[in-house]
């Protein structure tokens, strides 16, 4: 299995995901014939029936596992991988100090999956999706994020508290290419 890093075992940043998305795309490409390899991380449902499963914690670890899976002929970036990680994460509960100053958590940026998958010249899948949740201008941010990432698709979604798609089961989203955009 996958090294894990130390963490404070009580307390913790994260970057909450349900997995609903994930697990549900690998589970309709497992029912269309496909041989599909989902990298998941902690996430509380089960996995999908039919469909080959690595457990991570970590977003380096979810890199490492996407680049095992390859090649591959499709790779879906459904996942929602912090942008930050703690620096140096304790290996024990970190305890208060009564008129103490709270500690200072040095933050270290997360490797870019989606745009290191995208951006590769051996092995790149010949197409590759993003996700983008966004909270405003959700088609513009969109069209912007395929360009920066360099990835073929962008599956953009509003999840902004009024749409009420953090962790539900029902989603309006827009397909956005090069060549255009399509509401689903």
């Amino acid at each position: 299995g996958p090294t894990r890093e130390p963490i404070d075992p009580v307390r913790y940043l994260s970057n909450h995901s349900s997995g609903k998305q994930g697990h549900a795309i690998a589970a309709a490409a497992r029912s269309a014939g496909a041989d599909v390899t989902l990298v998941s991380g902690p996430v509380a449902i089960p996995d999908p029936e039919g469909v080959r499963v690595v457990h991570v914690e970590t977003a380096q670890q979810m890199l490492k596992e996407v680049q095992a899976a390859l090649p591959a002929d499709v790779f879906i970036s459904t996942a929602a991988v912090a942008d930050w990680a703690v620096a140096a994460p304790a290996s024990s509960k970190t305890k208060k100090t009564r008129g103490a100053p709270p500690p200072v958590l040095k933050l270290v940026e997360n490797p870019d999956i989606l745009a290191t998958i995208s951006k590769l010249s051996f092995n790149r899948p010949p197409l590759v999706v993003g996700f983008a949740a966004e909270t405003d201008d959700v088609i513009d941010h969109g069209r912007e994020k395929l360009a920066r990432k360099g990835c073929d698709l962008i599956v953009a979604n509003d999840v902004s508290p009024a749409a009420g798609v953090m962790g539900g089961d029902a989603n309006q989203v827009h397909i956005v290419s090069a060549d255009g955009v399509e509401s689903w």
